[in-house]
């Protein structure tokens, strides 16, 4: 699984995506509709999104309440606040009554789990923190540590409900990073449909796109490699994408150590250079990406038929 909320972005909006305002759409005679567009960050990675049929005076309320939902749901999912829940778990071993995304997100885990052959799995940090401890030192985790390690990990450890979050192991502690920032991009999504918003293209690091660019035409994003290179592009409307790739993100200075790590042997791993799906809900691309590049393709074919509305857009 994906650790590290300043990842690169595999996701490249493509530079045709938004017809600017005033322009025409050749051969429809139409002006294009107004567009305001925002930028900022989600749990420490940037952020943008583009809205059609507002202006930016009147979109201000609107990026107002969404920065609020982002501020709100990183208070659940960050890492690195200390006040977040994620960081009162990790710290105490326990959460009592849970708020009802904390849940939704295990419950996805657990389905994502499940379906992954245990490839996605949350409570991997303990051994994220490993990987990176010894790549600062410059050398590969010991034996004995990556058997503590996945001592204090393994889905089966931890116990959920309305009532209580809990680890079964003192020195557990998890993470959300392999499916928050689609997760986050779903509730602004919904937040902005919510205020009858009906064209947006929202990237938090996963994009999902709703309705039409301004000039009545499909969204478009491209597919980029770690180093770039756009692979493909994919016309998205009412749906979500999500790109993972093993070494999009380095943790040794040799570049061997990427960020996908494999909760089954506790090591990096990964079967593909770049992976990239498509559904109807962030959240659920998201962790599919994350799991589906320490999968064979027997196995990946296996884990999207178990969601009917996610479909593979790239496989490297």
């Amino acid at each position: 699984m994906t650790q590290g909320l300043n990842r690169r972005r595999f996701l490249a909006i493509s530079a045709a995506t938004v017809v600017l305002p005033g322009t025409l759409r050749p051969g429809d005679g139409r002006a294009a509709a107004p567009v305001a567009r925002w930028r900022g960050t989600a749990l420490g990675a940037g952020a943008a999104m583009t809205l059609v049929g507002l202006d930016d005076t009147a979109a201000r309320p609107v990026f107002a309440a969404l920065e609020a939902e982002i501020e709100r749901l990183e208070t659940l999912f960050s890492l690195y606040r200390a006040d977040s829940a994620l960081a009162r778990l990790n710290r105490d071993g326990r959460l009592a009554a849970p708020a009802p995304e904390i849940l939704e997100l295990l419950s996805l885990s657990d389905a994502l789990h499940r379906a992954t052959e245990g490839a996605f799995d949350p409570t991997i940090q303990p051994l994220w923190q490993l990987h990176a401890q010894a790549a600062s030192e410059n050398r590969d985790p010991t034996a004995g540590e990556l058997a503590e390690g996945l001592a204090l990990s393994g889905w089966g450890k931890l116990r959920f409900s309305a009532r209580e979050v809990a680890f079964a192991r003192p020195g557990m502690a998890m993470t959300f990073n392999g499916i928050a920032q689609g997760y986050i991009a779903d509730r602004v999504a919904a937040l902005l449909r919510g205020r009858g918003l009906t064209d947006v293209l929202v990237d938090m690091g996963e994009i999902v796109a709703l309705g039409r660019r301004p000039d009545g035409s499909a969204w478009r994003a491209g597919l980029a490699t770690p180093e770039g290179a756009i692979v493909r592009e994919v016309r998205l409307a009412e749906r979500a994408l999500a790109t993972s790739a093993p070494l999009g993100t380095l943790l040794d200075r040799a570049g061997r150590v990427g960020h996908i790590l494999d909760p089954r042997s506790g090591r990096p791993g990964g079967h593909w250079r770049l992976v990239s799906v498509a559904a109807g809900r962030a959240a659920l691309a998201d962790g599919l990406s994350t799991a589906c590049c320490l999968l064979p393709r027997p196995a990946i074919d296996a884990a999207l038929a178990a969601h009917s509305d996610a479909s593979l857009e790239a496989l490297l």
